[in-house]
């Protein structure tokens, strides 16, 4: 990523949205941007598997976890898929699990926290919808930029 959020919300205050969560930093790449993919899912992390399987194109996968931290939407064989399929980053409005390895992969990830717990696979959840939590709505097709000082949000990539 060329400039930072700061630097972004600066030049673009009427055009980007500032998500307002507690997010912290998991994956090798801190700084990572692209445009939007969405999974809207609780405790079962099937869709998001589905999506890191097909081809990232430097996307960034949203996952809409609710919040809850009692599950891992996210661990070191779904990141290696997204790294090989060529995703930018993931971000979960939830846990992730294998911090560790996740750390030392070419992968921006940012989640709530960690907890060591998988998912059940059930298969339920929902792709590329909008979803809103941290005060913003997050559809697909948007643009999103992270670094070590937050999440930005936007209708077109901004530079």
């Amino acid at each position: 990523m060329a400039t930072a959020t700061c630097d972004l919300c600066d030049a673009h205050p009427d055009e980007v949205r500032v998500l307002d969560l507690p997010l912290r930093d998991y994956g090798g790449r801190r700084a990572f941007a692209g445009t939007v993919s969405t999974v809207l899912a609780l405790e079962d992390n099937s869709r998001v598997r589905e999506a890191v399987a097909e081809p990232g194109q430097g996307r960034v996968l949203v996952v809409d976890g609710g919040g809850a931290t009692r599950r891992a939407m996210l661990g070191d064989q779904l990141a290696a898929l997204a790294v090989t399929n060529g995703w930018a980053g993931v971000l979960v409005h939830g846990a992730i699990r294998d911090s560790e390895a996740i750390g030392g992969m070419d992968l921006g990830v940012k989640a709530l926290g960690t907890v060591p717990l998988k998912t059940e696979k059930r298969g339920q959840g929902m792709r590329d919808v909008p979803v809103r939590f941290g005060g913003v709505t997050l559809r697909p097709g948007d643009w999103l930029a992270a670094d070590a000082d937050g999440v930005i949000v936007a209708d077109r990539a901004l530079a």
